[in-house]
């Protein structure tokens, strides 16, 4: 019997696997299952990488983040669409909503309004782009530049016929680059009234992708209905791939016993920082105003200040529910 190794990176994880030869089957496709899998402050169950001929397609994982939110019981944020700023919604620019997405809905979706991120279905593969994201900073201008793809891996999209995310969201879009050019201050300021967020990008996450608000087209709760690939995110019709909450690929914090690294820029200049605040405690919407942020002292451009900031949660609306600041156009 012979003993073949696979390589693959996992959660930034280097990963070794052996497979016996008699586990071989030409020309099908091999579903390898590692049961449990701890990266840093992350725990996974049940880690599916699918082979084919040994060549890696796609590794689909269940993510359980130490955490004190229960994900299985993540409320949906349907509904909760203001035309104000409003704690724990999303008070979008645009309210006439319309168009394709998920159309149908899974077990991970529950009848007392609750869905299980633990559950639901991923988009397979995991394919690397050519990202490219330069920040730049002179005459009190952060300017960033790059073509919106991510450094970190992507699924395979359209979404085929034999990837199980099929049956629900027919995503038929393919990735697109482009080259985009933001310039944003460098030391924002609170506007004297907060403002709406549009629909597409809303901010830029330092691995090179975009995010968008929660909601889908259709003015539901995106993160619970729409399946999104291993690292949260998808394309929308024109090819721009973006995450409507920070990538779990993104934030690696090893321990909660620290403030959350920054994970991006809110189009009005202010950062997005992952789920932990001072100390290391996991915030919840209790914890951030109206626009999804707060202020106290943090580590901005090598310097602690005391400056405004945005969180991500597990809990709608995940990013940013309205501008504090003023957004560039």
């Amino acid at each position: 019997m012979t003993i073949f190794k696979i390589t693959l990176v996992f959660a930034s994880l280097l990963l070794s696997i052996n497979v016996s030869s008699h586990d071989r089957y030409d020309n099908l496709t091999k579903t390898l299952t590692i049961p449990s899998l701890d990266v840093g402050n992350t725990s996974y169950t049940n880690v599916a990488i699918k082979l084919k001929d040994y060549e890696l397609l796609t590794i689909d994982p269940t993510p359980h983040v130490n955490t004190t939110v229960n994900l299985k019981k993540i409320t949906i944020g349907d509904g909760r669409i203001a035309n104000r700023p409003t704690a724990g919604s999303v008070w979008p620019c645009q309210t006439n909503f319309g168009g394709g997405g998920a159309f149908a809905s899974g077990a991970w979706i529950s009848n007392d309004g609750t869905y299980d991120l633990t559950t639901k279905p991923s988009v397979d593969g995991s394919i690397q782009w050519p990202s490219e994201l330069s920040i730049q900073i002179k005459n009190g201008v952060r300017t960033l530049s790059g073509n919106r793809l991510p450094s970190d891996p992507t699924g395979i999209f359209p979404v085929g016929s034999t990837d199980d995310a099929f049956a629900y969201d027919r995503n038929p879009n393919k990735i697109q680059t482009s080259t985009v050019q933001i310039n944003l201050p460098l030391m924002p300021q609170i506007a004297s009234s907060a403002s709406c967020v549009p629909f597409g990008e809303i901010g830029i996450l330092v691995n090179g992708g975009y995010f968008f608000n929660a909601l889908d087209s259709l003015g539901r709760d995106a993160v619970a209905h729409e399946i999104q690939d291993a690292c949260d995110g998808h394309p929308e019709q024109s090819g721009a791939y973006h995450y409507h909450s920070v990538s779990t690929c993104l934030e690696k914090q090893s321990s909660r016993t620290s403030h959350s690294a920054l994970m991006g820029y809110a189009l009005d200049g202010f950062g997005i920082f992952g789920h932990y605040g001072e100390n290391g405690k996991e915030l919840t919407n209790a914890d951030l105003d109206e626009c999804h942020g707060h202020t106290h002292e943090i580590d901005w451009d090598g310097k602690r200040i005391n400056l405004y900031h945005y969180h991500a949660t597990w809990e709608y609306p995940y990013t940013i529910g309205c501008f504090r600041g003023a957004p560039v156009k």
